[in-house]
């Protein structure tokens, strides 16, 4: 394997660990639970999913051909108007996940090299993909941390739970829990 596909691979595991942060914190939440916000001028889960999609739909479209600030994108309004329903916000949510994936199955040894433009700056394809795992990974740990807060006591960790770091690593090391 060449270094741009071990690289497109490091980050397709990457992407999928985030959204799946992202949906294991949407599996907890009920459709009230997403609209939560502590203040007025706060995001809501279903806002930040909103602005992420819209990035997402945006970057990823025709990634190595075209800008990836779309025309058509309205980034204002992401933050505006959230999805109304749970269900209406998990479509949003794989559709965009899906297109990044698309995007990044299209990248290989021969367009590796292809400058990609953001804004009309021109970035490598490792700096658009890294560019884009920032910002979905700081994305989601809002998410995250929302979710944790809306459902306090209740809340399944999504990692290793306070208390559990021995054993954690005990069962790495030595495969004894």
């Amino acid at each position: 394997m060449d270094h741009s596909e071990n690289y497109i691979k490091s980050a397709l595991f990457e992407f999928q660990r985030y959204k799946t942060l992202g949906d294991k914190t949407f599996q907890q939440l009920s459709e009230e639970q997403i609209h939560w916000k502590q203040n007025e001028g706060d995001n809501s889960i279903a806002i930040i999913v909103k602005h992420m999609v819209g990035n997402m739909r945006s970057r990823w479209t025709n990634f190595l051909t075209e800008d990836g600030e779309k025309p058509w994108r309205d980034r204002e309004n992401e933050f505006e108007n959230p999805y109304s329903t749970k269900t209406e916000m998990l479509g949003a949510w794989e559709q965009g996940w899906q297109c990044v994936f698309d995007a990044l199955d299209l990248v290989n040894a021969e367009n590796f090299d292809t400058s990609i433009m953001i804004r009309n700056e021109a970035h490598t394809v490792i700096e658009a993909v890294n560019r884009q795992l920032a910002h979905y990974s700081g994305h989601v740990g809002q998410i995250v941390l929302l979710g944790k807060m809306i459902k306090g006591d209740k809340w399944a960790s999504l990692s290793i739970p306070k208390g559990a770091s021995d054993a954690f690593n005990r069962e790495k090391f030595t495969g004894k829990g």
